[in-house]
């Protein structure tokens, strides 16, 4: 939160300028953010190179996306926020970090996984397999 206004003082303008604000902080200095990204627009190059045309086909891409992309947030949150605690090595916030990485694995598996199945069915499709 950017401003020293209490939570039910700000404006909704104030409220979304310091979640932008938080997208910002989040993707800059992320590797991570760029790896999925770019992963992201293949995926979507694929899905219309493929011909995707279900609103339901594309629906689901883009919430696999979204989700792999929250995941990635948080995880960077969680960091950000261990940080600032303590720069002391500390078991529980190193376990606390390995979890937010394995809730971006997670993701991010369970992403591809949606992905190359609905892919490879309008693949199946295109090629007449079936």
């Amino acid at each position: 939160m950017h401003t020293n206004k209490p939570a039910g003082q700000r404006t909704w303008s104030e409220k979304f300028g310091d979640a932008f604000h938080g997208v910002k902080a989040g993707v800059r200095g992320q590797s991570s953010f760029f790896v999925h990204f770019f992963v992201a627009a293949l995926v979507l190059a694929a899905a219309a190179a493929l011909g995707v045309s279900s609103l339901a086909e594309w629906g689901v891409l883009l919430l696999c996306i979204t989700v792999v992309l929250c995941a990635e947030m948080f995880n960077s949150a969680i960091e950000s926020l261990a940080r600032a605690i303590t720069g002391d090595v500390d078991p529980h916030v190193g376990t606390a970090l390995d979890i937010g990485s394995a809730a971006v694995l997670l993701a991010s598996i369970g992403a591809a996984l949606v992905g190359s199945i609905l892919l490879a069915n309008r693949l199946g499709i295109l090629m007449g397999w079936w």
